[in-house]
């Protein structure tokens, strides 16, 4: 039974979602990162919310550890590369809090266009200053809004419904997709010229922080009013604070901060600047929907394979896990095969190429590209699976290229990995057997049908009268059964394989000897 332990404070719903997934769970939140180290081991998931850290030292002790699931969409307080290096998936819940971070936004919009903090304040202290609280109207201003995905696109949508102009940078976004949401897609130069609002809705990366800076507020038209409700960072605060107090800048309203919690700051002594404590997500239906989000998300991967809202790993929906998972399975071993080979042959692995003929053709690829990468570097490379293997390629160099055939396949479905080292060139294609049952089909263009085996031989030879009768014999002699043999060659006379399944691994005497037959050009166990 998997264990997942909540480390932040969840709703009951969630904790509840685990067990009636048949997870058994413990919710353990406020502790220490030297307690949460300590506990972490035995743990298959581990939810968590802002509070908890997940550094590269807690994974480290985190031996069984293959989910993060964190309910929001900020993973700050996440080490994704220690995460993705140690195979462990990385979710978080971008949908959950959309609405409501979105609504903030547009709160506090409204906030800083009327003055509605000072005013508030200036009211409950007895003061009457109407003509001191002079705002300026939504209608018919410009919105600038940076980022357009699921946050940025639903501030857009209750920008036009306010009847204001919406201009969109987002390099993402295309042409259509700006039609369909009443935006004006303009490259960040236009954006900062035109805007009279500018809202924040990109994550913080190394290329969007501090996008505003002083050289960008420059550009900006004098009377420019700015909100980020996304991340500490994406706005450099020493330079907004010169704005600000030049008049460049009219105003700023921000519910994030370089340092959280933000107890102290220049801004805050600055009666044109709205300040929020990150409330972007904080409502009762947005905490809601992100604790159950995380939970189902977490059971579908512990229990069906299922990858939703991954942060370092390709999606795949609960209802693909089942129908993907045998073809998972083929790659993987197909992908274990020529790695075997490889390190048999001791080649530097330069490139791998992976086709996909008839039904497969028609899947999600990325997962099965995954999945060959995972089952080809597992025996180059410790600690590989389907997380860290795309990125343990790249960083070794590795070219990997998908070819995908739209024709008519000899087989219901077909995968072939061709990978290229700096000795040689070697491919193994394989099918499903009835749907479900992967099978090798193909070993160096040589057609030869067999079933993975746990222990096999693999031999490639000179196709002459006689090696059967002595391999079967060599193996007769070392006590070694048989389990099943496939033959396959070229022509007659030419390149042969013979590919046989045994009850038990070659011992290397044997292997040495069979190597050693003049008809014989390579020999090599296998383990599957």
């Amino acid at each position: 039974m998997p264990k997942v332990l909540i480390s932040d404070k969840l709703s009951p719903a969630a904790v509840e979602i685990f067990r009636s997934r048949g997870i058994e769970v413990d919710v353990r939140p406020g502790l220490s990162p030297a307690e949460l180290r300590a506990i972490i081991a035995p743990y298959d998931g581990l939810a968590i919310r802002s509070a908890s850290k997940v550094t590269k030292e807690l994974l480290e002790a985190a031996d069984n550890l293959k989910v993060v699931g964190r309910a929001g969409i900020g993973v700050d307080n996440v080490d994704v590369k220690s995460a993705t290096a140690r195979g462990v998936v990385v979710m978080n819940t971008p949908h959950g809090n959309a609405i409501t971070t979105a609504e903030h936004a547009i709160a506090l919009m409204f906030a800083l266009a009327r003055q509605i903090p000072e005013a508030t304040a200036s009211t409950k202290a007895g003061k009457w200053e109407k003509n001191r609280f002079m705002g300026v109207e939504l209608f018919g201003k410009t919105l600038g809004v940076i980022g357009c995905g699921n946050i940025g696109s639903i501030v857009a949508d209750r920008a036009c419904g306010l009847k204001m102009k919406v201009i969109a940078y987002d390099p993402f976004l295309t042409a259509a997709r700006a039609v369909d949401l009443g935006v004006e897609k303009v490259e960040l130069e236009a954006l900062f010229a035109r805007a009279d609002f500018i809202t924040l809705h990109t994550p913080l990366t190394e290329s969007t922080r501090n996008i505003i800076g002083r050289e960008s507020l420059a550009r900006m038209k004098r009377g420019v009013r700015i909100i980020n409700c996304a991340r500490g960072g994406l706005v450099d605060e020493a330079a907004l604070l010169e704005a600000l107090q030049s008049g460049h800048v009219a105003g700023a309203a921000l519910d994030v901060f370089e340092t959280e919690p933000a107890k102290a700051s220049p801004l805050f002594e600055l009666e044109n600047v709205v300040c929020t404590p990150h409330l972007g997500a904080s409502t009762a239906e947005a905490q809601e929907n992100v604790a159950l989000q995380v939970a189902e998300q977490m059971s579908d991967f512990l229990l069906t394979g299922a990858v939703a809202n991954a942060i370092n790993m390709p999606s795949l929906s609960a209802e693909d896990a089942p129908r993907l998972k045998p073809y998972m399975e083929l790659c993987r071993l197909l992908g274990a095969f020529a790695g075997q080979m490889t390190q048999a042959r001791e080649g530097v692995l330069r490139t791998v190429s992976i086709e996909y003929e008839g039904a497969a053709a028609k899947l999600n690829h990325r997962p099965l590209t995954a999945a060959v990468l995972a089952g080809l570097l597992g025996p180059l490379m410790s600690g590989i699976n389907m997380v860290n293997a795309p990125v343990a390629a790249r960083e070794h160099g590795i070219d990997v290229a998908e070819t995908v055939f739209d024709r008519p396949s000899e087989y219901q479905t077909l995968v072939r990995v061709r990978v290229t080292t700096d000795q040689q060139t070697r491919a193994v294609a394989g099918t499903l057997f009835a749907g479900s049952r992967p099978r090798i089909v193909e070993i160096k263009d040589i057609k030869v049908e067999a079933d993975f085996g746990r222990h096999m031989l693999y031999v490639t030879n000179q196709d002459k009268p006689g090696f059967i009768g002595r391999f079967g014999a060599k193996l007769a002699e070392a006590g070694i059964n048989i389990a099943t043999f496939h033959l396959g060659r070229a022509a007659p006379g030419g390149d042969a394989i013979c590919l046989a399944s045994v009850d038990e691994d070659v011992p290397e005497p044997v292997l040495q000897e069979i190597r050693s037959w003049p008809m014989v050009v390579q020999a090599a166990t296998l383990s599957f």
